[in-house]
């Protein structure tokens, strides 16, 4: 038989409804334990674990959309639309198809002189590759054509191979202008810091260009917050260093000065892909610049024979 009661203890009263974004009663608040619960701001009485990488409100799973480093909600995703991810491939990579057609449009004549795997060709680079002489006579073009020239199928080959890969991932990103502008600078790079370190050589291909599309991606993946030595950028950059000064007969200076100058560039434009049209122009004034920098640099070189001590 069972007892009872005709006076109950009453129980525990049910809680009220939780204001949106205030703590539930229960949860505890952000990184003081494993549970943690907030209302979605867009959806009040939904819960949510996760806040917005941007504005740190909470979201529901209905709101978070992804981003390279946790999740963002509509409202910050649609208040940024030129921020653009370094791999995305929605815009087709018009200027880097373009400086590839150019380099091989440039390159198969040289093969009737027997420049298949090297050599050959001499006389399209003697008048158009970078040499301190030549540019101080008033060549000052050899500064841009170096850079379209190469000496055999494997040094386009592999550098028009980097060129589509780093190409087809900061071109979208940066907007065509933008990369050529970054492109543009660390050719001219490349070319001074060939006149500065080895001026009386004939230096060409797109060697110190490419060096600078690499030093741009590896800034702009940590500017994202990821890892360039896991993302292959890292280790391409280092083995392609490595190469330069371990193989006889490659430019060191034409690689550094592209990759000082690409990464300059690089960082100016990274840095201004807010939405305002104002930022933007400074950040694409800022690589010209650069570019402008890098001319100056090589007819100063040229004609100031300081060079090699």
């Amino acid at each position: 038989m069972t007892a009872s009661s005709s006076d109950p203890t009453p129980g525990p009263t049910p809680p009220g409804p939780t204001p949106p974004g205030a703590t539930p009663l229960g949860a505890t608040p952000l990184g003081d334990g494993p549970r943690v619960l907030w209302d979605c701001y867009r959806h009040p009485g939904r819960e949510s674990g996760v806040r917005c990488r941007r504005c740190e409100r909470p979201i529901c799973p209905d709101c978070m959309i992804s981003a390279p480093v946790g999740f963002q909600c509509p409202s910050c995703v649609k208040a940024a639309p030129s921020v653009r991810s370094l791999r995305t491939t929605v815009d087709k990579p018009v200027v880097t198809l373009a400086l590839i057609a150019i380099n091989v449009a440039i390159f198969v004549p040289t093969l009737a002189g027997g420049n298949l795997l090297g050599g050959g060709g001499e006389s399209l680079i003697e008048r158009l590759a970078v040499n301190g002489p030549a540019v101080a006579a008033g060549e000052w073009w050899r500064l841009i054509t170096s850079g379209f020239l190469h000496f055999g199928l494997i040094h386009i080959g592999f550098n028009m191979l980097i060129l589509y890969q780093l190409g087809t991932m900061l071109e979208p990103a940066l907007g065509r202008v933008r990369f050529f502008l970054l492109y543009a600078a660390a050719l001219l790079g490349g070319s001074f810091g060939a006149l500065l370190l080895d001026p009386d050589a004939l230096t060409a291909g797109a060697s110190g260009a490419v060096f600078g599309l690499m030093g741009a991606a590896f800034l702009g993946m940590r500017r994202r917050g990821v890892d360039p030595m896991q993302s292959g950028i890292g280790g391409l950059l280092v083995m392609n260093l490595l190469l330069t000064f371990v193989i006889p007969g490659i430019s060191v200076g034409g690689h550094l000065g592209g990759l000082v100058a690409g990464a300059v560039a690089g960082a100016a434009l990274l840095a201004t892909e807010g939405p305002e049209p104002g930022q933007r122009t400074m950040g694409s004034a800022a690589a010209a610049a650069v570019s402008a920098a890098a001319v100056a640099g090589s007819l100063l070189t040229v004609s100031t024979p300081l060079w090699p001590f």
